[in-house]
């Protein structure tokens, strides 16, 4: 199969992971990604450690964001190096980083500057609040970000103060929505020969993905986010939504009537509750309800219960147990992919089938500076 993004060309300037997330989704399209990294360290994220886990001697959290590219190392901060950049960006269809406001300008990568050298090129970048502001120059760090935009006042339960995601949901958000961007612009640029400017700021990336809650708050006279007691899920919805203790571990409950569930669970308490209105104004009474009574029996006893009458429930599982699901191996969601030297690796692939294809790729990481000298005889 030809990949959609086959022959594209992207200069990926990035590091952490915000921008390599946007770059892997390229070169998982098929994009030919080079990576543009900085002399001795190259990208900072190769030795950003999110665990003890140390794989080829970098990062684990590197190797899973940054396969199936290339690496060239250069100092930008030197002219003559510079210099060799500006003609892989002439040649160039997309160049992107994710550089706080003023770093490109100081480096020569700037858009004014590329798009002097490559007027059609598509120039993405990602910042931490925008380019304007008081909070123009502030630390685009994930955790600092979900802190500020209120999103840790939708997980846990009321009075467990706030709780952040447990995953980097801003920086991986905002390379998504730079993706987008950036292939908007590819489509019309085969259209018409434009190039263009993207921006994304991970403050706005992430106050999109709550467009749900945002414009409740806005319509409700800006009343406060109210989280449940227990078993909270989603603070704007009623109950049953959350999840439960079980006998024997745990029972995710989405939308449903909660009579419904009192005459299939054989919890009589419930059936009192019969207005829609009733399960937002005592969710809390409710969800204490249904914690002590899915107690009393196993997961599996209340699946076989629920499913059948078609009730959103699941068994609430950990990766151990998701990767061994024939459900979840039907998927062929994890691939092996191989480093020049040897070295092995299991991780994702890319989540997108095209004409029921698969988009897989065996290449992995690149060392440091590994395509300098490919790069420089086919480019330069």
């Amino acid at each position: 199969m030809t990949k959609p993004l086959e022959g594209i060309l992207v200069l990926d300037f990035s590091q952490f992971l915000s921008g390599p997330s946007a770059s892997l989704r390229l070169a998982d399209l098929g994009a030919r990604v080079i990576k543009i990294e900085q002399p001795n360290t190259g990208d900072i994220c190769r030795e950003l450690y999110i665990s003890h886990v140390e794989m080829n001697g970098e990062s684990s959290i590197f190797h899973a964001i940054n396969r199936n590219k290339q690496s060239y190392q250069v100092d930008l901060k030197d002219e003559a190096q510079r210099s060799k950049v500006y003609e892989l960006i002439k040649k160039a269809d997309v160049v992107m980083h994710n550089f706080r406001p003023g770093v490109v300008d100081r480096l020569g990568i700037d858009y004014e500057t590329v798009a002097r050298l490559n007027p059609a090129v598509v120039y993405g970048e990602i910042s931490g609040y925008g380019k304007d502001g008081p909070w123009k120059d502030k630390a685009g760090q994930d955790l600092v970000v979900q802190a500020i935009s209120g999103l840790t006042y939708l997980s846990g339960n009321n009075g467990a103060g706030p709780v952040p995601m447990g995953i980097a949901i801003v920086d991986m958000l905002a390379g998504i929505h730079l993706a987008q961007g950036i292939l908007s612009c590819l489509v019309r640029k085969g259209n018409t020969g434009e190039g263009g400017l993207i921006e994304v700021s991970m403050l706005e990336s992430i106050m999109e993905l709550q467009f749900e809650s945002v414009t409740t708050y806005h319509m409700d006279g800006g009343e406060p986010t109210e989280r449940t007691k227990t078993s909270n899920a989603h603070p704007y919805l009623g109950a049953p939504y959350g999840i439960y203790p079980t006998k024997d571990g745990y029972m995710a409950l989405a939308m449903g009537s909660i009579p419904v569930l009192g005459e299939l669970m054989s919890c009589d308490e419930l059936l009192r509750f019969e207005s829609f209105e009733s399960w937002y104004d005592e969710r809390d009474e409710i969800k204490d309800i249904l914690s002590g009574h899915l107690k009393t029996q196993h997961t599996q006893h209340w699946l076989d219960i629920l499913e059948p009458a078609d009730i959103w429930c699941a068994d609430v599982m950990n990766w151990d147990r998701l990767l061994d699901q024939e459900a979840f191996k039907v998927l062929d969601m994890i691939q092996e992919v191989n480093m020049s030297d040897g070295y092995k690796y299991d991780t994702t692939r890319c989540p997108i089938r095209i004409n029921d294809e698969l988009l897989t790729s065996a290449i992995g990481t690149p060392k440091l500076g590994e395509h300098n000298d490919v790069i420089e005889k086919e480019f330069l």
